[in-house]
């Protein structure tokens, strides 16, 4: 799976989860976590609220995945799929 993936699974499990926790879950930088959020909120494959000093997400489940090999299939094929 692609780093993408692994955030939409971590935010799956826990919309309130830190993006430090995501970075340790995934294997990859805080940075990268970052720059990973914004380009899935871009896409409108989620949604991040401020709840305090938090953010909380959530996820746009019946957006379709952009790569040819998951054609026809959704962000929540994937998170049913795997979680």
């Amino acid at each position: 799976l692609t780093n993408h993936a692994h955030v939409l699974i971590a935010i799956s499990r826990n919309p309130e989860v830190r993006q430090r926790d995501i970075a340790a879950s995934v294997g990859i930088t805080i940075g990268a976590v970052q720059r990973i959020v914004q380009e899935l909120e871009t896409g409108n494959y989620i949604e991040s609220e401020r709840v305090g000093r938090r953010n909380r997400y959530k996820l746009i489940g019946g957006k379709p995945l952009r790569h040819p090999l998951e054609a026809g299939h959704t962000v929540d094929d994937l998170i049913t799929t795997l979680d």
